[in-house]
């Protein structure tokens, strides 16, 4: 299915907040108290004073004692109410405010000088705890004590939890000195929240003293309806479940064991490890190091732990040394973000649109989002498996007449069918597509002027704008490239990438990969440009998630053409991706014996051609197969004098199309020209570059399920083993008449329900389709990213799920109709039934059920079968809808399956020496599968067996007509030769 990215080719991966853009640490500046400070507290003093100490005192002098001294009679009810009885209820009215208020300031001026967790709330009290709060917080800012042991006070002036716009609006509404107060209570929350940042750090050690070790839970499963939140974590170790927030805070958007992130505080899956606050307390809770847990456990709180703060101030420390090597080498080149453009089309592309609004609209829905932030990659897995599943289907449509078919490929479970709904999500083929035209429309107008293509370091997509930047100024670019923000960049909008089409240019920069983004742009870097070694260092884990990334998407994107792959060290399972493309080398041994042949290799081809670089080749008559690219994978250390063999080979690697991308444990790498690190927390720095990325990864629990996907899909794996039976089987006795019957093959059509109004029902009608051709289930954002390319927020796909479920309506048990299961896909009932799933079911039961065993239920139920073929599937579909049906296999199996039909049933006939019965049959085979070449030999041997010469010297004049200049197939023609070997005489003649 046709599917974008919840991030765009050129925005965030999906679930990760924008950061801020300049991301070098800033010094934490300390703000001195002032005169106007002292003032201030002073002011909060008297105030204070006044209304604490000073109300009651004045209610006591002036009105005294404003209840009876005695119980009250009945008479009294009677009696008319005066001045002094308004007067005593007003003051009591004033004595329970005042009692509140009071309240409000303990409460605050405990929770201020305790320093853990956030104040209570006095019930009914929201303006007046505000106000308490302020007061107390301009008190305590003159008292350096106070404020250093007051963390808490740094959200002082942020408002009630939960009460944040009405006490907006009460300070609106309340004139004098509760204005002034709260614009007080501002700036005061600013300048405590700076020293209170300062004072964390520099406490840090301090703190965890004081609370003991490091406290982590682990999300438990659910048990039956009961999962796990923030909110319940919090009231069992915090003793408060408005606490919550600070869990959250301390662990959002940090990686989790499974890849993951936690991007909101609803969303928390089993597995995930949280830190929790120092004064956390509870047996399930997990001190670090903790030996009373497994090691696997240990390890992944190991390395948790590692991508909190000290991870952080890693990365700071990191970003400034980068800036200061930077400053030392001027010379190095820099890979430069695009300035956005000022005018043109900066519409942002389908898939970033669709990002955006899937962000926006909750979350990943436990889809993997390192690859729902792949557009890229993504799309060319997709459509790598597709072939992969295509390929099978006809290899297995070559067995023999009901035997093996393997006609329904195998259903993903679990984590595979997680990463297969990502795919589906995720991916932007027609990013891809406008990406792969752009480049070879480049080279082919660079050929037209006669002009070589130029070096190319890098291309940014973004804001729909493609960017390319140089390795230096090469001129004007053609038409309708222009000149981006420097002489050094070329760049091509949107719309003017819409206006190219396809070409058989040879692709100019197979070598680009994608890295991440960068504040709102996707880098893909030309890895064989690089005029020497890319090294990356970091954790190995973290550093075979970049490489599997590049691997995958190098072996499957859609704008390269041939292309060598070369994993050394790790990658051997990435190979079933592309067995053409990826090759593995056991280690650095096997990498020197290959490469060093390879690269005078190269040499040699490139001075007998006369040409400078591989570049020069890919344009104009001299592009061939052997300027494709090499590029070198090495994920493990090399040796010291590995490393300088591998400097050697790297320093005319970019001129001859070979890129070299070496994992490291350390900076220093000889012969490494730019140089980058991946953290903890997936980001890709490359301080010398001015590179600071989301990296795109592909971790190892979604590497194994890709693989997974691609494996069983394999043609060649087990074509021995049992039939795959459908999806879904129907009853297909008098017993079994379905509630609701769709007919797909032919004309859309639906039987039992009424036809929605509205411009909603095309919108229904395609949502049912889809559901009725996926029995598994379908996911949620699979459905929304389906039928909505560009995008749409929760609630509209809310709605339409709502309107679909009051269509389809419920069962006589009182049953949906529409459900969702388990894993929160979304299931129809066994009473709603297409024509495709009875065919299915009757073709299955023909061959491998009743009729295996009873020629007379063969028969009757092959006939059925073919009877409900009315054409291709859903022949009367709208343009610009059903447009994921590209993504699926669907469209290839059912010609295959009217095509077997067809042939079984032509058998059957043959038995009985019903020649003419046999010609029926295969002729409305044909009619659906017309370039099914069994077909066509068994029409010939059917015809044949009429006896009519005369006859099959017509269909054999067909066949030729048909053919065309292409030709009859070799088979064909043996088949042709055999059953009428006069049958060129009569083409010739006909001819």
């Amino acid at each position: 299915m046709a599917r974008r990215s919840t991030s765009s080719s050129t925005g965030r991966p999906t679930g990760t907040p924008s950061g801020p853009r300049n991301r070098t640490p800033q010094p934490v500046r300390m703000r001195r108290r002032t005169a106007g400070d002292f003032v201030k507290a002073f002011l909060a003093f008297l105030v204070l004073l006044v209304l604490v100490v000073g109300v009651p005192g004045a209610l006591a002098v002036t009105v005294g004692w404003p209840l009876p001294h005695s119980a009250p009679k009945t008479e009294w009810l009677s009696q008319p109410i005066g001045v002094d009885v308004f007067l005593n209820t007003l003051t009591v009215v004033v004595w329970l405010a005042w009692a509140q208020f009071t309240a409000c300031v303990l409460v605050e001026v405990k929770a201020a000088v305790s320093g853990v967790g956030l104040p209570g709330r006095v019930p009914g009290a929201g303006p007046s705890q505000l106000l308490a709060r302020q007061l107390v917080a301009a008190l305590l800012l003159v008292g350096a004590t106070a404020a250093s042991l007051t963390p808490g006070l740094s959200q002082l002036g942020h408002g009630i939890e939960g009460n944040h716009q009405g006490t907006v609006a009460a300070a609106q509404a309340t004139p004098g000195l509760l204005a002034q107060r709260q614009e007080q209570a501002r700036s005061t929350a600013a300048a405590l929240a700076e020293q209170a940042g300062h004072v964390a750090a520099q406490a840090e050690h301090g703190s965890t003293a004081a609370h003991g070790a490091t406290k982590y839970y682990r999300i438990q499963p659910p048990e039956g309806r009961h999962h796990d939140s923030l909110w319940e974590i919090a009231q069992r170790h915090l003793g408060d479940g408005r606490r919550y927030k600070e869990i959250y805070e301390l662990n959002k958007d940090r990686v989790q064991p499974d890849g993951s992130r936690l991007s909101e505080a609803s969303l928390i899956r089993p597995g995930w490890i949280m830190e929790m606050p120092g004064d956390a307390h509870g047996g399930e809770l997990v001190e670090n190091p903790d030996a009373h847990v497994s090691p696997e456990v240990r390890q992944q709180i190991g390395d948790y732990a590692r991508t909190g703060d000290h991870a952080r101030q890693q990365e700071q420390h990191h970003e400034q040394g980068g800036d200061r090597h930077a400053a030392e080498d001027g010379a190095t080149a820099q890979i430069t973000v695009p300035s956005p453009r000022q005018a043109g089309d900066t519409a942002r592309p389908a898939a970033h649109a669709r990002g955006a609004s899937d962000h926006d609209s909750g979350h990943a829905f436990g889809l993997p989002e390192a690859l729902l932030g792949a557009p890229f990659l993504a799309a060319g897995l997709l459509a790598a498996l597709g072939r992969r599943r295509r390929q099978a289907l006809w290899q297995s449509a070559l067995g023999a007449v009901g035997g093996r078919r393997g006609m329904e490929p195998p259903t993903p479970h679990g984590e595979a069918q997680d990463v297969q709904d990502a795919l589906l999500v995720g991916a932007d083929p027609e990013g891809v597509r406008q990406l792969d035209r752009s480049l070879r429309g480049l080279a082919a107008a660079l050929t037209a002027e006669s002009r070589s293509l130029p070096v190319v370091y890098a291309a940014w997509l973004s804001h729909g704008d493609l960017h390319l930047q140089l390795a230096q100024p090469a001129g004007k670019p053609p038409a309708p490239w222009q000149l981006g923000q420097d002489q050094t960049f070329w760049t091509l909008s949107r719309a003017d990438a819409d206006r190219y089409e396809d070409t058989d240019t040879a692709a100019p920069y197979p070598g680009l990969v994608s890295l991440g983004t960068m504040d709102d742009s996707r880098l893909l870097l030309n890895l064989e440009a690089v005029p020497g070694i890319v090294s990356l260092t970091g954790r190995e884990a973290d550093r075979t998630a970049v490489f599997s990334s590049v691997a995958a998407e190098l072996a499957t994107n859609g704008w390269s053409d041939r292309m060598t792959i070369t994993l050394v060290g790790f990658g051997a399972d990435l190979t079933p991706l592309a067995p053409n493309r990826l090759r593995h080398l056991d280690d650095a041994d096997a990498l020197f014996e290959v490469m060093e042949a390879e690269t005078r290799q190269r040499r040699g081809a490139l001075g007998a051609a006369g040409h400078d670089s591989v570049l020069t080749g890919r344009t104009g008559p001299a592009q061939h197969t052997r300027w494709a690219p090499n590029l070198v994978l090495l994920a493990a250390q090399p040796s010291a004098e590995d490393a300088l063999r591998l400097a050697e080979l790297a320093a005319d690697a970019a001129r001859l199309g070979i890129g070299y991308l070496v994992g490291t444990e350390s900076a220093d790498l000889p012969g490494a020209a730019w140089a980058m690190e991946i953290t903890p927390d997936g980001k890709l720095l490359a301080p010398l570059l001015g590179l600071e990325l989301e990296a795109q990864l592909l971790p190892a629990v979604q590497q194994r399920a890709v693989v997974e996907l691609f494996v069983e899909a394999d043609p060649e794996r087990d074509p021995d083993g049992p039939t795959n039976a459908p999806p879904f089987l129907v009853d297909i006795s008098e017993q079994g008449r379905p509630a609701v019957y769709a007919r797909l093959v032919g004309p859309y059509e639906i039987i039992g329900l009424d036809t929605p109004d509205g411009d909603r029902s095309a919108l229904l009608h395609e949502a049912l389709a889809l559901l009725l051709l996926h029995r598994e289930g379908v996911h949620p954002r699979v459905l929304s990213s389906a039928l909505w390319p560009r995008g749409v927020t929760e609630d509209v796909r809310d709605a339409l799920l709502e309107r679909l479920r009051a269509w389809l309506g419920t069962d006589p048990d009182g049953g949906p109709r529409l459900r969702a299961d388990a894993t929160g896909r979304l299931v129809l009932a066994t009473s709603v039934v297409s024509d495709l799933d009875v065919l299915r079911s009757l073709y299955y039961e023909a061959t491998q059920g009743k009729g295996a065993d009873s020629r007379a239920v063969r028969g009757r139920l092959l006939t059925d079968a073919l009877v409900l073929v009315r054409g291709p599937l859903l022949a009367d579909r709208a343009d610009g809808r059903y447009r994921w049906l590209t993504h699926e296999i669907v469209d290839a199996q059912l010609p295959l399956l009217v095509a077997d039909i067809g042939l079984a049933l032509s058998a059957f006939h043959l038995e009985k020496d019903r020649a003419e019965k046999a010609i029926e049959a295969l002729g409305a085979a044909l009619r659906t599968a017309p370039d099914d070449e069994r077909l066509w030999h068994e029409l010939l041997r059917a015809t044949h067996a009429t006896g009519d010469p005369d006859r099959l010297r017509a269909l054999a004049a067909d066949l030729v007509t048909r053919s065309g200049a292409r030709g009859l197939p070799p088979r064909t023609e043996a088949l042709l030769d055999e059953l009428l070997p006069t049958w060129r005489e009569g083409a010739e003649a006909a001819g």
